[in-house]
Formats: structure tokens, sequence, C-alpha cells
């Protein structure tokens, strides 16, 4: 769908389950998930930019949709900063918004964010980034479930060793923050902390959470198991039947 409002060079809100793109002539020119910190996260938790700085700008540009080129002509920003920033803020949220999805995407045509035109992003640039970092995690720990759930700091091994990116990490992980909750404490892109903590649970310095405990067999299922000791085929037979009996 992306792919198809390039071609069209639609401007508008592309709504997805875990986030939103916003176009403009069919590229992309910002991004938010609720799993990703905001540009406004990554400016001041960094001390780039102070809070009531921030808020400024939004009232006094974000109804005309100027809060970039606010920022810059006020002089609290350089051009380049915002555009990095930005940048960073985009591709981390876009790598959520376009995970895969079972639920609907709709297009709002005509909608426009507050943020304004920084630096427009041809989307198959945005849809080739995303899928390279989808496959860069799976190479790191495939284990997505690591990504969602409470990080939960493990013994550490002998000669396993963090760097100091992982180490802020590692002093966050509590057993209750989740990687989502640790990128906003530390003001940094939820992706880069995926990152850090895949290759942490791969090094054995966090635990990857456990997968549920296996169900209790079913009563007819115990029943066959505790008729003797030593199977034969009759009685594998019967175990085969109550097992497909339970699917």
């Amino acid at each position: 769908m992306l792919l198809r409002l390039a071609a069209e060079r639609a401007t508008g809100a592309l709504l997805r389950d875990r986030g939103t793109l916003y176009l403009v002539d069919g590229q992309v020119v910002h991004a938010e998930s609720p799993a990703a910190p905001g540009i406004d996260v990554l400016l001041t938790a960094a001390g780039r930019l102070r809070s009531d700085s921030w808020q400024g700008a939004l009232r006094e540009a974000g109804a005309d949709g100027r809060v970039g080129r606010h920022l810059v002509d006020s002089g609290r920003l350089s051009g380049g900063e915002l555009e990095i920033c930005h940048l960073g803020a985009l591709f981390d949220a876009a790598f959520f918004a376009l995970a895969p999805s079972s639920g609907p995407a709709r297009f709002r045509y005509g909608v426009a964010h507050w943020i304004g035109a920084v630096r427009p992003v041809p989307a198959e640039t945005v849809q080739r980034e995303t899928l390279r970092r989808r496959a860069l995690l799976d190479r790191l720990w495939a284990h997505p479930e690591t990504d969602t759930a409470p990080v939960v700091p493990a013994t550490r091994r002998p000669g396993a060793r963090a760097s100091p990116r992982q180490r802020a990490v590692l002093e966050l992980a509590d057993g209750t923050r989740t990687p989502g909750d640790i990128a906003r404490a530390l003001g940094r892109p939820a992706f880069h902390t995926l990152v850090d903590v895949r290759r942490l649970a791969a090094a054995g310095l966090v635990e990857t959470p456990a997968t549920a405990a296996p169900p209790e067999p079913p009563p007819e299922v115990v029943r066959v198991m505790e008729m003797s000791a030593d199977p034969d085929v009759a009685l594998l037979r019967r175990l085969r039947d109550a097992l497909e009996a339970t699917l």
C-alpha cells in the first residue's frame, strides 16, 4: 500500500496498527509510533533542546505545520541538527509502523503533520531500511519476544563484556522495563535499543523471556500413559488416537 501511494504521489497519513506514516507527494515526511520515542524525546532527553523551548515551538508554529522550520529560524536548532534527528525519528517509527500486522491499513488524504517538511524520504528507501533492520535483528538473536518483554538481567558470564551503550541499558534492566521503556528513559531510538538488548541476550547478559509452560495432558492421555510401563504397538496407537482427539 505504501508503494502504491508513492506511485500515486499521494499526500496524507497512512495509519496502521503500530504507527502512522505521513506522505507528501508520495514521499515519507514523518512517522510516529507508540513503540518509538518521538522527535521531541530525542531532542529534549539529549539536552539539545529544553522542554519549554519545544512546547513554545508547538504553540507558535504547530497550527501552521511549521514546527521544524520555526526551530531553525528561531536559532534553537541548526538545520543539520534538525535533519539528523528527524531522520532518526522517522526511520525508527517507520520500523514499527511497517511491522507485519493483521489489522487493516487506512489512508487519510490531505492530513499533514505539525513538524512540517524537513527532509522527505522516498517510500522505497523507508521500506528497504525497514526490511534491513528486521533482518539485522533476526541475525543478532532470533527471538522477537525479547523486543516487547521486560528486560531481565542475567548473571554475568565470565568473559562476557558490554559496551558503554549496552551498560547504560543494563543499568535500567530491572525486570519491569521493556526495551521501549529503556529507550525513552535514555532518549534513544527504540530500534537501537532493540539491537543492544538482542546483543546482550546473545551474550547471555539478559534473559530471553521464558516460554509458557506446556499445558497438562488431558485425563484420557494420562490414563493411557499409565496403563503400561512397557509400551507396545496397541498402546502407542491408543495414545496417538487420544492425542489427535484433543487437537
